[in-house]
């Protein structure tokens, strides 16, 4: 009998190798108490949350968490179907509604999750015969959402406009074609230059589908992602996004101003076969969206950590994905994975909370430790978090 399971024993013995060095696994951390948006009790110790992508840091907001309970009373736990049966409550009209007002497009459609928004959108607009075309270090759900559509797969090197060019000038004239982008690239926090980008799919008569889920509520005057900051959110055909990072539930979207777009509603597979997000869920998503578009004080609040974050970790000697702060995802940058280990180990028993992030999901084969700053941090926890990766820096050897 051939065991299914023996192509994943590299990673067992990393794992085991990790392990018997006395570093705690990374990939189990438990939450025992989550006290607000920057502060949770883990291994019974009080630590600053700086891994989450609690972006605005909604999840405690008083009026998001009122709409949920009363969401919750009066519609129960769940609709036990799916969107286009019995799943479709007045809550999810609501929180289409308003991602249509927040976005100021025609349509919204909300998935159950963010990864299921890209998976639906993709796999239902390019399938055989279709081309997609698509930045080497997109995330899991675009390349499953290419694979589910059985498109044909043109990746071109990072946020490199002259490569993307260079795949659309080769293929058919005729051929449908879906550029696919991300505004912010959740691994480095690196932004794609889409002006130029959109330009190019524009010259050669491709669609465009935009990730915004990394930039989302704080990017651009109305936080409505990197499409807005560009310039370019009425020239791309489609953007996808999710509620599980700014907006502080969970769920995912696709918003447009395509005239055919509705048919989505009964071609894309992962929303008619999927139960509908629960009302609770979906109102506090519509009431997060909503307190969203008059942000700005936390926008900017959000950027001055960021700033802040990244001058003081270059300042220390830590090697950053990015050479200036881009978004409120900054990158700490280890040599191999046991370093990143001991060092997320070392941070985590000083109390305080990273990812740590490994290939294959790192570009070029990185270990990243991966801050995701929140607006909720003071200027003081900021200070703070930089004196507790100075301490374990030294600690580790990594400064």
């Amino acid at each position: 009998m051939v065991d299914l399971l023996s192509k994943f024993d590299p990673l067992i013995e990393e794992r085991e190798t990790l392990l018997g060095k006395g570093v705690r696994d990374p990939f189990s951390l438990v939450m025992e108490e989550v006290k607000s948006p920057t502060v949770a009790i883990c291994n019974g110790q009080e630590t600053i949350l700086l891994g989450t992508y609690n972006y605005m840091g909604m999840t405690f907001d008083p009026d998001v968490i009122d709409a949920g309970k009363d969401a919750l009373e009066n519609f129960g736990s769940g609709t036990t179907g799916s969107r286009v049966l019995n799943g479709t409550y007045r809550g999810h009209r609501d929180c289409e509604d308003a991602l249509k007002e927040f976005y100021n497009m025609d349509h919204a459609m909300v998935y159950s999750t963010g990864y299921q928004a890209n998976l639906g959108t993709i796999s239902a607009l390019a399938g055989k015969g279709d081309y997609i075309i698509l930045d080497i270090d997109s995330h899991a759900s675009i390349y499953d959402g290419c694979s589910m559509g059985n498109a044909e797969i043109v990746a071109f090197r990072h946020n490199d406009v002259e490569a993307l060019e260079k795949r659309l000038k080769r293929l058919p004239e005729e051929a449908g074609k879906l550029v696919v982008l991300e505004g912010v690239y959740s691994m480095l926090g690196d932004v794609a230059p889409l002006k130029e980008m959109v330009a190019v799919c524009k010259k050669y008569g491709a669609m465009t589908l935009v990730d915004e889920a990394h930039s989302m509520g704080f990017v651009g005057e109305n936080g409505r992602g990197v499409c807005e900051e560009a310039g370019v959110i009425d020239d791309v055909d489609f953007i996808i996004g999710t509620f599980s990072k700014s907006v502080g539930t969970v769920g995912g979207f696709c918003v447009s101003n395509h005239p055919k777009f509705e048919i989505l509603r009964l071609v894309s597979r992962p929303y008619i076969f999927t139960a509908s997000l629960p009302p609770s869920v979906v109102a506090t998503a519509t009431t997060s969206i909503r307190k969203l578009m008059h942000a700005g004080n936390k926008r900017a609040h959000l950027w001055e950590n960021s700033k802040t974050l990244h001058k003081g970790l270059q300042d220390l000697g830590f090697t950053l994905g990015t050479d200036t702060p881009q978004s409120a995802i900054i990158a700490v940058v280890l040599e191999d994975l046991t370093k990143g280990a001991m060092l997320w180990q070392a941070l985590l028993e000083n109390g305080l909370y990273v990812n740590l992030a490994r290939p294959p999901a790192t570009p070029k084969g990185m270990t990243l430790l991966r801050c995701s700053l929140c607006a909720e941090h003071t200027a003081e926890q900021v200070q703070q978090i930089l004196g507790m990766f100075e301490a374990a820096g030294k600690q580790v050897g990594v400064i």
